[in-house]
């Protein structure tokens, strides 16, 4: 990627295989690939590609004749904009690859102070959170529909075509443009082709709809925690005496390395009630989520612990997770 166009090409960059169908003004007809946290490949599929080859060879035609009107070429941006990424890879004669662009676009933007967790950290929300499940074969034909898309009228059988508006082909299509929705949004506008006919549908956007599962991603902003918890239900905060709108958690899973790494020495049961005296956060449901949203990776916290019906005050210390570079 050293002399790539990385903002013509821009996406997420943790994604494996992403495919661009572009014509010879490099306006891009529509991006093929995306992932979830679960797999790799999650929404490749032959059928679909095939598909949507031949969709993107039908709108080349009607750009030929004059007939399509695409975007513009988006703003050019090279990974030599990037000074942190000029010193690991350029000064060092090394490769660009595509993972570093993105780490390195946030490690530039946490130096800088302008690093937007929610959007930068949490990419490309899971369309299954607000009920969509697609027939991947058939690309974004809906397969079943569960929760806020069931509520807003989506059905088995619909097409989706657009987002917000914009257009869509494929699930790269998709994921490309919902990653794009504001993180405090409450609502989305999908449209779907329903028996040849579209059909506006709104849906409401259920609290955290953009968290996914970070693990896959090892990134560089993303604070080493070594543990994993769960929300307390309202009736456990109250039998505990703590505040029922906080983001008091119950851990779950302690990592064998925290012991190694002295990340802390919290055990499974014990309930974080507060971070650095904070206890209530307008994002965070859980004491996890606060330290990925408010802690910068290597700093240190100081946990409020609720173990055996004692309060103790307890050491967090952070890592910045390992990354092949």
């Amino acid at each position: 990627m050293d002399d790539v166009d990385a903002g013509l090409f821009e996406r997420d960059w943790n994604n494996a295989v992403y495919f661009f169908a572009l014509n010879a003004e490099e306006q891009i007809y529509f991006r093929y690939g995306g992932r979830d946290s679960a797999s790799p490949d999650t929404y490749l599929d032959l059928h679909s590609l095939e598909a949507a080859l031949a969709e993107g060879l039908a709108m080349q035609q009607r750009w030929l004749g004059g007939e399509l009107k695409l975007p513009p070429r988006p703003q050019p941006f090279f990974a030599r904009e990037i000074p942190l990424l000029v010193q690991r890879t350029f000064k060092q004669h090394a490769c660009v690859e595509c993972h570093l662009i993105g780490d390195f676009q946030n490690i530039q933007r946490e130096q800088d102070g302008t690093l937007d967790k929610l959007a930068q950290l949490y990419r490309s929300p899971d369309i299954k959170t607000i009920g969509i499940y697609l027939d991947v074969p058939k690309g974004l034909v809906v397969k079943e529909s569960r929760d806020a898309a069931l509520a807003a009228g989506m059905r088995p059988g619909d097409r989706i075509t657009a987002l917000d508006g914009t257009g869509v082909l494929t699930f790269g299509d998709l994921q490309y443009r919902y990653d794009k929705v504001a993180r405090r949004a409450s609502q989305v506008r999908f449209t779907v082709e329903r028996e040849g006919h579209p059909v506006e549908l709104v849906l409401a956007l259920p609290a955290r709809w953009w968290w996914t599962d970070l693990r896959f991603r090892q990134s560089s902003v993303d604070p080493r925690l070594d543990f994993e918890d769960r929300p307390l239900t309202g009736d456990e905060k109250r039998k505990l005496g703590i505040p029922e709108d906080g983001f008091a958690s119950q851990v779950k899973h302690v990592a064998e390395l925290a012991r190694a790494l002295k990340t802390h020495d919290l055990r499974v049961g014990d309930v974080i009630a507060g971070v650095n005296g904070v206890e209530r956060d307008d994002l965070a449901n859980t004491a996890e989520l606060y330290l990925k949203l408010r802690v910068r990776a290597g700093d240190s916290a100081m946990l409020d612990v609720i173990r055996d019906g004692q309060r103790i005050q307890m050491r967090l210390n952070t890592h910045i997770l390992s990354f092949r570079k």
